[in-house]
């Protein structure tokens, strides 16, 4: 127990040969639970003493955690928390949307400590690549002048985008940005920043950011009903981000809806894309979460006729994703903060669903992070990740974890 608290943590292994996954579920106890002592990490990880002891020493030597001052608890033997050390790595992140692009370098625990966004130039990867690798070198020379140490622990680039990746709609489709799937952009970012390169959607990195520092902290199973461009949805469940086969795990927006008329996809009736259509506001504007916010704070009827045909199209998603995962929350994330707020509340009453348990902690939905830059933290949190998260492939003997991963 911690302050009363249950701790939270996977569990290790004290087989040979499985030092790495240890390494991880130590660090990820850390980060889920803050400052522990051996005895903790011990009794949460069902290590032995010894092998938490040799895993913190190493990772002590590594930077990557440093004991506290001793904490002496009534009659029993005084004990030394360890945390991690904020500065032991340090990860950017690149989201790529249809008019911006946005990057952010944060450290171990999630920290921002650079950012930088621009007007994506028309023409896609042709042109656009250019303004993304002087975009990625200006946040790295910030993280570098801001953080002794940064360049040398920088464990790798994060990429976010629009999905679904590698289905291949045909022609111009606005829903989708066919062009850059079609570009080699895992290697062209590695080959010009010299970083491992990770690519996920745009859904899956919302739900990276929720678990790292927002509403999904902590949990093991959770959904992130994700409002962009378009819709999608964050899995996370075990505690591991699901991306599915081809990475598009949680395209929720793609399900086709015919409760009105003709089936159409979800995305197009209660996306924030459809909400920019109907307010006929530029997508591309500077000051679009403010406009959007100030709109819907203000009771204008357009947004009040949107907010109550997308609540109808939104709660059948709900039940869908309690349904099938059997979350213990579905997050809101993406949208501004007021919209959000509006849109839980619309939404609200939910439909029936075997979410519906005498036990529940927490509520079937809530809003989680509405900042325009969540989806390029999460970007940034997923080299993190993949360096130092708990993967059951890290004891899979003659399986070995790839440098960089094409769908994260």
């Amino acid at each position: 127990m911690k302050d009363g608290r249950p701790i939270r943590a996977k569990s290790g292994t004290n087989h040979e040969g499985t030092s790495a996954h240890n390494r991880r579920v130590m660090i990820d106890a850390l980060r889920v639970n803050g400052a522990l002592s051996r005895a903790d990490l011990a009794r949460a990880t069902r290590l032995t003493k010894q092998a938490v002891s040799n895993i913190i020493d190493e990772l002590e030597s590594n930077g990557l955690v440093t004991a506290q001052d001793v904490v002496r608890k009534g009659r029993g033997q005084p004990s030394r928390p360890y945390q991690l050390v904020p500065e032991g790595a340090f990860a950017i992140g690149l989201q790529i949307d249809r008019h911006v692009t946005r990057a952010l370098a944060v450290n171990l625990v999630g920290e921002v400590l650079a950012r930088a966004e621009a007007v994506l130039p028309r023409g896609g990867p042709a042109r656009g690549i250019a303004t993304i690798l002087d975009l990625i070198a200006r946040v790295r020379r910030d993280l570098v002048r801001l953080a002794a140490r940064a360049e040398e622990r920088l464990v790798g680039l994060g990429v976010a985008m629009p999905g679904p990746f590698g289905i291949g709609g045909g022609g111009d489709d606005p829903w989708m940005m066919e062009a850059w799937q079609a570009f080699p952009l895992i290697e062209t970012l590695g080959d010009g920043t010299g970083l491992d390169v990770g690519l996920q959607n745009d859904a899956a990195a919302c739900a990276t950011a929720e678990r790292m520092v927002g509403a999904a902290h902590g949990l093991d199973h959770a959904v992130c009903l994700y409002l962009g461009y378009g819709i999608g949805a964050g899995l996370i469940l075990g505690g591991e981000l699901y991306s599915g086969a081809n990475g598009n795990a949680g395209e929720i927006g793609m399900a086709l809806l015919s409760a009105s008329g003709p089936a159409a996809p979800l995305e197009h009736r209660a996306s924030l894309a459809s909400l920019y259509q109907h307010l006929d506001i530029d997508p591309a504007s500077p000051d679009l979460y403010a406009v959007i916010n100030r709109l819907a704070e203000e009771g204008d009827p357009r947004m009040a006729g949107w907010i109550e045909r997308a609540a109808g199209d939104l709660r059948w998603s709900v039940h869908l994703l309690e349904t099938v995962f059997d979350p213990q929350t579905v997050i809101l994330c993406g949208a501004p903060d007021r919209l959000a707020s509006r849109l839980v509340d619309a939404i609200h009453p939910l439909l029936p669903s075997i979410a519906e348990h005498r036990d529940r902690r927490l509520p079937r939905l809530q809003p989680g992070i509405a900042d325009p830059w969540s989806v390029a933290l999460g970007a940034a949190v997923e080299p993190i990740g993949r360096a130092f998260d708990p993967r059951f492939s890290a004891i899979w003997k003659g399986s070995p974890q790839p440098a960089a991963s094409q769908y994260g």
